[in-house]
This record gives structure tokens, sequence and C-alpha cells, in this order.
């Protein structure tokens, strides 16, 4: 099986590098069922191969000026602050056994392999519309609405324009903290949920709202980990090379991504995450 979870970790580059996200999402469930992880330390492990295979795949995003760096320390720095919070503080706090009903205890395993089913089931909803929106409104590019809104344009170091980015504080505040707290306890990016989120309170274009993801999901992920080296003894080989077969996974999958048509891909993908999430859902409560 750790053979499989190894092959696993090279999927999970590989679909960030054709996609641009929603790889991280499985590597939870391949170090808890796969390599035999508990889920405590799998979340842990999770925030630091999140957060370095975010950090490379944000290198191409950056290069070609898709990145908003105020953008990223607007909305990072609550994210940043709460995951770490969560990862030092909150996560070592919950009791191992939360409640039991009946013969079937709760533990702390189950609680946080259940939340982060339900945040898979979630994230595959969005990558499966994201299939079946440009069908209805083919002709209205995302960059085009967000340029009638604001009206300031940015113009990044490779001389392309995008709309400037005017913060909506509050949002952005609260936003922030939920999906930094959501990433310390389970160990996901919450792509799903900050992408909407620079689009809506940063009026980001759809393009540097990803690229802009991707750098936040990075810093938060690797910022949370550091909490989780003051609590768990950490398996540096093991992640090492799992984060580097993971790390090539995301050049394979930017090679191919010039011959695979991506969005069919990503709607395959995200069925295949929420027939996880069912599964861990399943799996969990009943066997």
């Amino acid at each position: 099986m750790e053979i499989l979870g190894y092959i696993a970790a090279l999927l999970i580059g590989l679909s960030l590098g054709l996609i641009g996200g929603g790889g991280s999402i499985l590597t939870v469930p391949v170090l808890v069922y796969l390599i035999g992880l508990s889920p405590v330390i799998s979340t842990a492990y999770s925030l630091f191969i999140v957060g370095l295979t975010s950090l490379v795949g944000s290198y191409k995003f950056y290069k070609n000026g898709l990145v908003s760096m105020k953008t990223a320390v607007v909305f990072g720095i609550p994210s940043i602050v709460a995951v770490y919070l969560t990862r030092r503080y909150l996560v070592p706090a919950i009791p191992e056994e939360i409640f039991s009903v009946g013969d079937f205890i709760v533990t702390k395993g189950i609680m946080l392999m259940l939340l982060f089913a339900g945040l898979m089931v979630f994230a595959s909803i969005s990558m499966i519309k994201k299939k079946k929106a440009p069908v209805t409104a083919p002709t209205e590019p995302v960059d085009m609405v967000d340029e009638n809104i604001d009206t300031e344009i940015d113009v990044e170091g490779n001389g392309t324009a995008h709309p400037k980015p005017k913060f909506n504080y509050g949002g952005i505040l609260a936003e922030g903290l939920v999906v930094g707290t959501l990433t310390g306890l389970v160990g996901a990016g919450g792509g799903f949920l900050i992408i909407p989120a620079l689009v809506l309170f940063s009026k980001l274009d759809m393009k540097m709202a990803v690229g802009t993801s991707l750098l936040i999901i990075a810093a938060k992920s690797l910022f949370g980990f550091i909490g989780d080296i003051f609590n768990y003894e950490i398996d540096w080989m093991f992640l090492g090379i799992f984060s580097a077969i993971s790390i090539a996974g995301i050049f394979i999958g930017t090679f191919l991504s010039a011959k695979i048509h991506a969005d069919k891909l990503k709607t395959a993908f995200g069925w295949f995450v929420l027939v996880m999430g069912v599964y861990i859902i399943g799996k969990e409560l009943f066997f």
C-alpha cells in the first residue's frame, strides 16, 4: 500500500500541473489510507506537502504576471494567523474521544476525517460546476465582468493589464480567518473557497485569482505546519520524498497541459473527489 501512496503522490502533483489545483484535496486520504498514518499527523504533513506544491505551482502564474502580491498579503495575513493558532493550540486541545452514541465512539481522528470528507464533497461540486459554466454563458469572460466593476487597471511586469484590486477588508478578514481555521483543522488548501473570495472581495479576474490563491495557500499552509513542529515528531525523510514526488508530478502535468483539455479533466477529477468524499464518510461511520 505504501508504494501506491507514492504513486498517488505523483498523481497529486500531476493534477496540480494539469488543472491548476484540486489534487491536494487527496493528500490526507492518501496519507491515512495508503501510507497508514493517523488522521492528525496526516493533516500536519498535508500542510507541508500542499504548501510546497502550491508554492511551486504559483511560480508559473507569477512569471506570467498573474499574482497580485498586495492581495496575497492582505488576504494571507489573517489566514496565516488562523491556521498557525489552529495547529498550535486548537487541534492539540481537541480530546481524543469527543462523544459516543451507543457503542460508536467519535474520536478526534474520525471527526477530522468526516470534516475533511465534507470539504471534499463541496470542493468536488465546485470543480464539476466550472465545466458547466461556459456552456450557459460562453460569451461573458470573467475578466470583462471584473473590468466593468473596477475601472482602475493594474499593469503587471509582463505588460498584461488586469483590474487593480480594491479591497473589502471586512469580507477579506472574515474569509481569511474562516479559511485559515478550516485549513488548520483538515490540512487542505481551500482553493475552492479562496478563489471566489478573491473575485468577490478583491475584484480580481479569474486567472489572477487562481495564481494569487496558490501563493496564499502556500504561505498559510507552510506557516501552519510550523505550529505542528512544536507538537509532533516529524519524519522529515518521508515528508521530503513524498513532496519531491509530488513536485515532479507538477512539472510532468505542466508539460502535458498543452496536450490535454484541462476543463474535461477537471470535471472528471471532480466526480472522482466526490466519490472519494462519500466513501470516506461511509468508511468512518459504518466500517
